[in-house]
């Protein structure tokens, strides 16, 4: 069998922001041979996703796909309803950024996939210090998804162990930064803000801007970030 054969398979979630370019270099620098998946998600713009496919290429995925999911058809949050506003301004508890269930479908996704691929290893960018206040970014809910893997699948009843890598999961932003940055990544790719223009600009105002831009700084890294205005 060819050393190329023997690589594991990894499935990447990709979003085309920030924390995910990152979880894919390091998937990658682990030896994975990685499988991106992104989510058109009737999320307000579609750059993220132009922004993915510019990540997954540049690291050279073995595969890039994009699933179409409604999320806009039940509102809810911030991201997928025009009549809820982004916050600018940090906000306590549960943001209204806050997407009900999609990590949970995003993974799932992500585990149908893996299983067809015969790669049992999958990783997402989950943050449990900027974002404690999302409910599925939190360790327990990962392990929690991990067991439901085993119950869920053909593979998992007859043996194969699936593991969601979530290595950014207790990473300051700037730790993030200066981690991608020793992998080679090229940050200027990615758009991470909640209301990007159509190409890609970043308001600059919204808290993920926020929380990038102060990553950015304290990792004495300089921001590429392209902003409005």
């Amino acid at each position: 069998m060819s050393q190329e054969n023997n690589r594991r398979k990894a499935v990447v979630l990709l979003s085309g922001g920030l924390d995910s370019a990152t979880v894919l270099a390091i998937a990658k620098s682990q030896g994975y041979d990685c499988y991106a998946l992104s989510f058109d998600y009737g999320q307000r713009h579609g750059a993220e996703l132009q922004a993915a496919q510019r990540v997954a290429a540049s690291q050279g995925c073995r595969a890039h796909k994009t699933v179409h999911v409604g999320f806009d058809a039940i509102g809810g949050s911030a991201l997928t309803d025009s009549s809820i506003a982004v916050p600018e301004q940090q906000q306590e508890g549960i943001p209204v950024t806050y997407v009900p269930a999609r990590n949970t479908v995003f993974l799932s996704f992500a585990l149908g996939w893996a299983e067809v691929l015969g790669a049992f290893d999958i990783f997402i960018g989950v943050n449990a210090v900027d974002y404690s206040g999302y409910p599925d970014c939190r360790p327990e809910y990962i392990a929690a998804f991990q067991n439901l893997a085993q119950l869920a699948t053909k593979a998992g009843v007859e043996g194969a162990r699936f593991q969601i890598h979530t290595p950014l999961i207790h990473l300051s932003k700037a730790e993030i930064i200066r981690q991608g940055v020793a992998l080679g990544v090229d940050y200027s790719l990615t758009v991470s803000c909640y209301a990007a223009d159509s190409e890609g600009k970043a308001c600059g105002r919204c808290d993920s801007c926020r929380l990038r831009r102060a990553g950015f700084e304290q990792a004495g890294v300089v921001d590429a970030t392209r902003y409005v205005g």
